[in-house]
């Protein structure tokens, strides 16, 4: 029998109560029976952009499944990911940007980066192997926490797709290429998850998964069926099913059935909503048609080109032309900390709705000059929502800047 549930919830007050009882009542039966089993949780963090943007897994959904796992005795906690190749590539630590690593240390949960892990095989088309994480094959408790957001070459990023991330290091990344839907599928068949917890709580429309835009859908949705639920996101998002390149494959090989599509036609969401689809620049389009992508893989594969790729000029390029969605800034960001401006304030409250680990605010903020309010994990989030730019950030934005230059208006009206 097919589980699913929706949760409408938009602030940090709403999303731990409503995914709390949620787990507890619906859920409970996944629980291992040792608190001593290890739990694997797994979000999306595709590259460094702050999860209000709608391309990597919200920290306030993240902190609430902890803290319903660490309230129900279990001990042993591991948020794991392969982040993006071309950030760790580059030196540049995703984990640290998007302040994982603090999360995990204020919670006392472990954290891995999947990129520097060891590896057990599985298999992918024409007789390829690839190795993912062995903490994804180990784990005793597996729950996937994919974003949901639109993805120029597979369609929609939701479940199926967020499993890449288990692949160690790029050599094993590349070789999803080869077939990238029939493989995310062989990944799902050999992995999977004993659930699915998709954060649509800001997703992510048009040119995903980096270059779209954040699209305020205030939802988590819940489930056991990776195949299902992508479906049902596609429903949700009012996006064309047979665009979603996995899916289709899947529904190929029949692992997806006549009751999958039976039970997605009879689901009936309060809200849905219409997604733009992820169109990509026109060198990018002609060159990731399915006849002509397999040259330039072969190309891209290459010593000479992955070269080229690390220089900042040839980065530039690709960038413009659509070729490469991500930005590498390799500058940090330098944080002495946060005040308030209280005359902008206007004690809207909203700070306080977005801060993962419930710092009372605003009034933790410094009146005067700069101050960590105890227990930051240094986010931002507060920063980038209030719509009165109240919050004064201390220090140097670094990588941040690109971000702020690019969404500040959108998240801000969030």
């Amino acid at each position: 029998m097919f589980k699913f549930d929706t949760l409408k919830a938009q602030t940090v007050k709403e999303l731990k109560t409503g995914i709390k009882e949620t787990l507890s009542t619906k859920y409970r039966e996944l629980l291992p029976g040792d608190k001593h089993a290890s739990i694997l949780i797994k979000p999306n963090l595709n590259s460094n952009m702050n999860a209000l943007t709608g391309n990597t897994t919200d920290l306030r959904v993240i902190a609430s499944v902890i803290e319903f796992l660490k309230e129900s005795g279990y001990l042993d906690i591991t948020i794991g990911e392969g982040t993006n190749s071309g950030f760790y590539r580059s030196n540049i630590s995703v984990i640290e940007r998007l302040s994982y690593d603090k999360l995990a240390a204020h919670y006392g949960v472990k954290i891995k980066d999947f990129n520097y892990s060891y590896t057990l095989d599985v298999n992918f088309a024409k007789g390829i192997k690839a190795g993912v994480a062995k903490e994804c094959i180990d784990a005793e408790l597996f729950i996937n926490m994919p974003k949901l957001k639109t993805h120029f070459e597979a369609g929609m990023s939701v479940c199926l797709k967020n499993l890449m991330g288990c692949l160690v290091g790029q050599p094993n990344k590349k070789k999803t290429h080869a077939s990238l839907s029939e493989n995310i599928v062989n990944l799902n068949l050999a992995l999977k998850p004993h659930l699915h917890i998709v954060d649509a709580v800001v997703s992510m429309e048009g040119l995903g998964p980096t270059r779209g835009t954040p699209l305020k859908t205030g939802a988590v949705f819940f489930g056991t069926d990776p195949f299902l639920i992508d479906m049902l996101m596609t429903k949700f998002a009012s996006f064309n099913l047979k665009k979603v390149g996995p899916i289709q494959n899947a529904v190929k090989r029949n692992i997806i059935t006549q009751e999958h599509f039976d039970f997605v036609n009879n689901y009936k969401f309060d809200d849905t909503y219409s997604f733009k689809p992820p169109e990509a620049g026109p060198i990018a389009t002609f060159i990731h048609h399915p006849v002509r992508q397999k040259y330039f893989l072969a190309v891209r594969n290459t010593p000479f080109f992955n070269y080229l790729c690390q220089t900042e000029i040839f980065g530039k390029i690709l960038f413009a032309t659509g070729l490469r969605q991500d930005v590498f800034i390799k500058d940090e960001m330098r944080f002495d900390g946060l005040s308030l401006n209280e005359t902008a304030c206007t004690n809207c409250g909203k700070c306080n709705d977005y801060c993962p680990v419930d710092i009372k605010l605003p009034e933790s903020f410094s009146k005067g000059g700069a101050s960590t309010p105890a227990g930051c994990i240094q986010c931002l989030y507060c920063y980038c929502v209030c719509p009165e730019k109240a919050i004064n950030f201390h220090g140097e934005l670094g990588f941040m800047s690109e971000q702020i230059r690019q969404y500040d208006n959108i998240i801000r009206k969030l």
